[in-house]
């Protein structure tokens, strides 16, 4: 997926968010720190791939972009406009260019609608899309476009497999004709060779229409493959942002090193190419009740010090090629994903 340049099309800055949970026998309200202080931004026709542990913030962070949830402070901003500020008509004509592939599909079509009602039911909210004369052949030119039997319009999403179904909600996606779509965990349900498929299948759609991806993942197999960009999410945070091969060849900070030396090779045929051994972080993840001072990373970290204590450290280039949320990033050598 060819990396474009672009101004941004999406621009995230000093994001924070959170929610309240109930926590405890006694049901005590606590504050998670879901998001604190994200900035990111996606330029048009690129892929920008999110990784990071479960529970780190990512799907948070997507349903923020798409305004699913409100964030406490900061900004996102579409095509300079921002998006935190609209409502109503001008929100709903914003949320046409951003759309969202979710992890899975079945829960997020209506069992009760057929697959030409569910692309149909964003042009009634949609109106102006697609003229009523031409939604019928148009539909059928969605289901082609993504590997789908026209003559299945009629059809219930439960005769369907994932992978189908998983289609079905690319094509929904689609028929509004947007400029981003957010991919949270779109394949990690799926099985390998259906992944291969719709990973493929995005990438054509990328080359034909010159759509902009946030494609978030805990496989870091999968992001290698499809992303332009990675950026790496810590508990809230993000630690690490560079090109996919500065990523993957050159993994500067402790937790990126941390994810790649115990991720397993792409190719199961072949030996991974790093020499290092698995790098086990010590202790527990944090909470994000309760992150701790300075680098939330520290208690996790063998290269923490007191200043990782006291001063968090921004996310700056500090002589390692790309931007690293560190006060002491190195280049491990050892630790690498192989190209192949």
């Amino acid at each position: 997926m060819g990396q474009q340049s672009t101004p941004p099309v999406l621009e995230v800055t000093d994001l924070v968010a959170g929610y309240r949970t109930r926590q405890g026998a006694w049901g005590r309200r606590a504050e998670v720190h879901a998001l604190s202080g994200v900035n990111m931004n996606i330029a048009s026709g690129e892929t920008l791939g999110l990784v990071g542990e479960s529970g780190c913030g990512k799907s948070t962070l997507a349903r923020t972009i798409v305004r699913l949830m409100a964030p406490t402070s900061g900004s996102v901003r579409f095509e300079g406009r921002d998006l935190l500020a609209l409502r109503g008509k001008d929100l709903r004509e914003v949320r046409r260019d951003i759309q969202m592939v979710f992890q899975d599909p079945y829960a997020s079509l209506n069992p009760r609608m057929t697959v030409e009602q569910l692309i149909k039911e964003a042009w009634r909210i949609h109106p102006g899309v697609v003229p009523k004369q031409d939604q019928d052949r148009e539909v059928k030119t969605l289901l082609e476009r993504v590997g789908l039997n026209p003559n299945h319009a009629f059809r219930y999403p439960h005769q369907f497999s994932g992978g189908q179904r998983q289609r079905i909600s690319i094509a929904r996606a689609l028929s509004v004709r947007p400029k981003l779509i957010v991919c949270d965990e779109a394949v990690s349900s799926l099985d390998v060779s259906i992944q291969a498929q719709i990973l493929k299948l995005l990438e054509e759609l990328q080359q034909d229409l010159g759509v902009a991806y946030l494609f978030i993942s805990h496989d870091l197999g999968v992001v290698r493959h499809v992303a332009d960009r990675v950026a790496v999410m810590h508990l809230g945070t993000i630690v690490e942002t560079g090109t996919t091969e500065e990523i993957y060849r050159s993994p500067s900070h402790p937790y990126t090193q941390a994810l790649l030396s115990a991720a397993p090779s792409i190719t199961d045929w072949q030996e991974p190419q790093g020499e290092g051994e698995e790098i086990v972080l010590r202790g527990d993840p944090p909470s994000p009740v309760d992150p701790p001072s300075g680098c939330r990373f520290r208690g996790r970290c063998w290269k923490a010090q007191s200043l990782c204590r006291d001063e968090e450290p921004a996310l700056e280039p500090r002589g390692t090629g790309h931007p690293v949320a560190c006060h002491f990033a190195t280049v491990d050598p050892n630790v690498q994903m192989p190209a192949g």
